[in-house]
C-alpha cells in the first residue's frame, strides 16, 4: 500500500538507491590487489612520475613519426589547431577515466569498466577490444624497429629476420610480471623519444629543404583531410592502458597528475616538432618524419628512436598478456606468489601476445592499414568516447539519478557531446582505413606476405 503512496521522484530516488546498494555490494571498496603485505609479488608499487613515464613512451612514438605529414596535408594553422583541441580533449576524458577508476577501485582493465556499465557483454567487448588494440599496437612497433634496424644496416638483412629479432627482444622485455619492474625502462624510452625529436628538428634545420613549399591552409577532400588528421586524432590514444598503470600506483589519487604531464608535454611537444619539421621540410614531409631526413640523420634518429619503439611494444604486449592473465586467475594465489603455473601461463600469454604480432606484420601485407582500422574501432572509443560514459554511468548511480544529470546539466551535455565525438571518428576513421586498404589493393601498392 505504501508503494502507492510514492512520487514519480520518490519512486526514482528508490530505484537509484537500490541499484547504487547493488553496486556498492557487488563491487566492494577493494582495490585490485587488496591488501599484498603478505604477498611475493607486489603490484602497487609505481609513483606518479613514472606513471607519467610510461604514458609518455606509448604515446609520443606514435604522434611524432606522423603529425608532420597531416600538416602537410591540411596546413599549418589547422595541425595546429586540432592538435592543441585534441591534446585538452584527451586531459579531459583522461579526467574522466581517472575518476570513474577512482570510484570504483575494483576496474582493473576496460574490460572491468565494461562490465560495470554494461554486464557481461560490455566486458568481453571491452577486453576483447583492448587485446586486440594492443596487439596491434606491439605489431606497428615491431615494425618500427624493422625499418630502423634496415636503415641502420643499410638492408643488410632480409626484413622477417629484423622483424624477428625485434619480436624477440620485446617478448625478452614483456616478462616482468609488474610494471613496477619495468619502470625505469619506462623513464629511459620517455628520454629516448623526447631526444629522437631534438635530434630530428635539428637534423632538419641543419638541413632545409631549398625549395620547399609551406601553405597556412591547404584545399581538400573529406577523405584527405580525415586520412590526414587520423594521425592527430589517434596520437594520444595511450588512455587504453590507463586503468592498468593507475591499479599499479600507490597512490592511485595522484593519477591526474600523471596525467596533466602527458598531455601537457604531448601537446606542446607535437605541436613544436610537427610545426618546426615541417617548416624546413615543406609539403614534402614523409610519414613516419624521420625518412625526411637526410640519410644520416635519420640513422641517428632511428637509432635513438629504436629504445622507444621496442619499451613501447613491450608495454603493450605486457597490458595484453596481463589482461587475460587477470581473467584466468583474479583474486587466486597464481597472481600474488611464483607459482609454476602461474609462471607458466604468463610467459605464454607474453609469447602469443609478441607472437600473433609478428605473424600478422610478416604474413598480413595490409598490416599498416588494418592498424588505422583498429585504431578507428577501439582508440576512437577508449580515448575519447567511452569517458562520456563514465561520467553519465556514475552521476546517475552514485550522485542522485536524473535528477543529478539534470542538475548538472553542463556536464551531462559535455558527456553526450564526447560520446559524439567518439562515434564520428570511430565511423568515419573506419571509413577513410578501409577505402585507403580498398584505393592500395586498386593501385598494386600491396606486397606479398613473407618477403624482404
Amino acid at each position: 500500500m505504501s508503494e502507492l503512496l510514492l512520487t514519480p521522484e520518490s519512486k526514482t530516488e528508490v530505484a537509484v538507491s537500490s541499484c547504487s546498494s547493488k553496486i556498492a555490494n557487488r563491487d566492494v571498496v577493494e582495490d585490485v590487489f587488496g591488501d599484498e603485505e603478505d604477498h611475493d609479488i607486489r603490484y602497487k608499487t609505481l609513483s606518479w612520475p613514472f606513471v607519467a613515464a610510461f604514458m609518455i613512451a606509448e604515446i609520443v612514438s606514435n604522434g611524432m613519426l606522423t603529425l608532420p605529414n597531416a600538416m602537410a596535408v591540411v596546413g599549418i594553422v589547422p595541425s595546429l589547431i586540432l592538435t592543441i583541441f585534441l591534446g585538452i580533449f584527451a586531459l579531459y576524458t583522461a579526467k574522466l577515466l581517472i575518476d570513474f577508476k577512482l570510484n570504483h577501485p575494483q576496474v582493473h582493465n576496460m574490460g572491468d569498466a565494461g562490465y560495470i556499465m554494461f554486464g557481461p557483454v560490455g566486458r568481453e567487448i571491452f577486453s576483447a577490444g583492448t587485446v586486440i588494440f594492443a596487439i596491434f599496437a606491439v605489431g606497428s612497433e615491431i615494425l618500427s624497429g624493422q625499418l630502423a634496424l634496415s636503415m641502420l644496416s643499410n638492408n643488410g638483412l632480409c626484413a622477417v629476420i629484423f622483424l624477428a629479432i625485434f619480436s624477440t627482444a620485446i617478448f625478452l622485455l614483456s616478462l616482468p610480471r609488474t610494471l613496477g619492474a619495468l619502470d625505469w625502462l619506462g623513464l629511459v624510452s620517455a628520454v629516448f623519444i623526447t631526444i629522437c625529436g631534438l635530434l630530428a628538428m635539428v637534423g632538419a634545420g641543419a638541413n632545409p629543404m631549398p625549395d620547399r613549399v609551406l601553405v597556412a591552409t591547404v584545399p581538400t577532400t573529406f577523405y584527405d583531410a580525415f586520412l590526414a588528421i587520423t594521425g592527430p586524432v589517434f596520437s594520444y590514444a595511450g588512455h587504453f592502458m590507463f586503468f592498468i598503470l593507475i591499479s599499479e600506483m600507490r597512490q592511485p589519487q595522484d593519477a591526474m597528475k600523471a596525467a596533466w604531464v602527458l598531455q601537457g608535454f604531448s601537446t606542446a611537444f607535437y605541436a613544436v616538432f610537427s610545426t618546426v619539421i615541417y617548416a624546413y621540410i615543406g609539403s614534402t614531409v614523409a610519414s613516419p618524419a624521420l625518412l625526411s631526413l637526410p640519410p644520416t640523420w635519420s640513422k641517428i634518429t632511428f637509432a635513438v628512436g629504436m629504445v622507444n619503439f621496442l619499451i613501447s611494444g613491450a608495454l603493450y604486449a605486457h597490458a595484453a598478456a596481463k589482461l587475460v592473465f587477470f581473467r584466468i586467475f583474479r583474486r587466486s594465489r597464481h597472481v600474488y606468489s611464483h607459482t609454476p603455473l602461474g609462471w607458466a601461463v604468463w610467459i605464454l600469454l607474453c609469447f602469443a601476445a609478441t607472437g600473433i604480432a609478428f605473424v600478422f606484420a610478416i604474413a598480413v601485407p595490409i598490416f599498416s592499414y588494418l592498424a588505422g582500422i583498429t585504431a578507428s574501432l577501439f582508440a576512437s572509443w577508449y580515448t575519447y568516447g567511452i569517458a562520456g560514459f563514465f561520467w553519465l554511468y556514475d552521476t546517475f548511480y552514485l550522485q542522485g539519478g536524473v535528477n543529478a544529470l539534470k542538475r548538472r546539466w553542463i556536464g551531462t551535455l559535455l558527456a553526450v557531446s564526447t560520446v559524439l565525438a567518439g562515434a564520428f571518428m570511430c565511423i568515419a576513421g573506419t571509413y577513410v582505413s578501409a577505402k585507403l586498404i580498398a584505393d592500395a589493393y586498386r593501385e598494386g601498392l600491396v606486397g606479398k606476405p613473407f618477403t624482404c
